[in-house]
C-alpha cells in the first residue's frame, strides 16, 4: 500500500530537484527525506530519479509516476474534502418516505424548499410508500426519514417519532346540494345524506375511527360509494354522487362542482408523523429532522404529539 505521504514528499523532490530545497519546503530534515525517496523506489521497485553531485532528476518513469501520482493527490483531496461537507451535511442523499398529505399539506415540500436552498447539492429521493412500509424501511436503513399517519409504538427500540400534523375535516358537497349555501352545517343536516366513503385498505382500522368519529359527533353516515384516495373521492362528489370528507389541506385540491364547509364540532382529525432511527443519524439526516419541525412548527417532544 502506499503510503500518502511519501507521494507528497517525491512530488516535492520532484518539482524542486533538490533534496535540500525540498526538504525546506516540507520543513523536515533532509537526511529523512532521503531515506523517504529511497524507500519508496524499493516499494515501488522503480528508479525514480537519476541523482548527481549538483541535482537531482526525475527518470522516464519518473515522470511517468509524477503526472498519475498528481491526479491521485488531487481526487485525495477532493474525496477528503466531499467527505467533510458530507460530514457537515451539505452533501449526499436522503431517501424519503411519504404519505400524499405529506405533500398536500405543505410539511415535505417545506422542508424540502429549505434543504434544497441551504444544500443544493444533496441528492433527494422520495417513495410514495404506505405507513407501514416506511417503518419497515426506516428499520432496514433503506429510508432517512419517514412521514406516516402511524407511529411506531411508543417503546419502540429501534425508532422514534413526532407527530407534526393534525388535520381538521371539511365537508365536501356537490355545488347543486341543498347544503352547498348553508352557512353552518350541524351534525343533524347529516344524516339520511349519501356519503362516498374514502378507504384505504392498508389503513382500514382509520376508516374504522372515522366512523365512530360521526357517531360521537352525531350522525351516522350513509355510505353508498367507496373511494381509495381523497382526490377520487373529489371527483365523486363534484359529479352529484355524495358528499365526502376530506383533510383541510386538501381544499385547493377540490374541483369546480365542489363546495366545501369547516365543521368546528367534529373531532376527528387526520395526523401526520415523522419517523427516524434512533442510532446513528448522519449529520444530513439529523439536520433535515430538524428541518422538518422548524418548517411544520412542531415542538421538540419524541414520541408525543406536537
Amino acid at each position: 500500500m502506499l503510503d500518502i505521504r511519501q507521494l507528497h514528499y517525491f512530488v516535492a523532490v520532484a518539482e524542486e530537484e533538490h533534496v535540500g530545497r525540498a526538504a525546506e519546503r516540507l520543513h523536515i530534515s533532509q537526511s529523512p527525506l532521503s531515506r523517504q525517496i529511497a524507500q519508496l523506489e524499493e516499494k515501488l521497485g522503480l528508479a525514480l530519479f537519476e541523482r548527481s553531485q549538483q541535482r537531482i532528476r526525475l527518470t522516464a518513469d519518473g515522470r511517468t509516476f509524477l503526472a498519475e501520482t498528481r491526479a491521485f493527490l488531487t481526487h485525495a483531496n477532493r474525496l477528503e474534502s466531499l467527505a467533510r461537507r458530507m460530514g457537515r451535511g451539505d452533501e449526499g442523499g436522503l431517501c424519503i418516505g411519504y404519505l400524499e398529505n405529506a405533500v398536500h399539506s405543505g410539511v415535505l415540500p417545506a422542508a424540502l424548499r429549505v434543504l434544497r436552498a441551504a444544500r443544493p447539492a444533496v441528492h433527494i429521493a422520495l417513495y410514495n410508500y404506505h405507513s407501514a412500509e416506511q417503518l419497515e424501511g426506516l428499520r432496514q436503513r433503506s429510508l432517512d426519514i419517514a412521514l406516516v399517519c402511524e407511529p411506531p409504538a411508543g417503546d419502540d427500540p429501534e425508532l422514534d417519532c413526532l407527530q407534526v400534523l393534525s388535520d381538521p375535516m371539511l365537508l365536501a358537497v356537490p355545488e347543486g346540494h341543498a347544503l352547498a349555501g348553508a352557512r353552518q352545517v350541524a351534525p343533524a343536516d347529516l344524516d339520511g345524506q349519501k356519503w362516498i366513503s374514502i378507504v384505504n385498505r392498508a389503513n382500514a382500522l382509520k376508516h374504522d375511527d372515522f366512523i365512530a368519529a360521526c357517531a360521537k359527533a352525531g350522525f351516522t353516515p350513509e355510505i353508498t360509494m367507496e373511494a381509495a384516495e381523497p382526490q377520487a373521492a373529489l371527483g365523486l362528489v363534484a359529479a352529484g354522487l355524495g358528499m365526502a370528507m376530506i383533510q383541510q389541506s386538501l381544499r385547493y385540491q377540490a374541483p369546480r362542482g365542489v363546495v366545501l364547509h369547516e365543521l368546528p364540532w367534529f373531532g376527528y382529525r387526520t395526523p401526520l408523523w415523522i419517523a427516524w432511527h434512533r442510532v446513528n443519524l448522519r449529520p444530513l439526516v439529523e439536520n433535515f429532522r430538524l428541518t422538518l419541525l422548524e418548517t411544520s412548527g412542531a415542538q421538540e417532544q419524541p414520541g408525543k404529539a406536537a
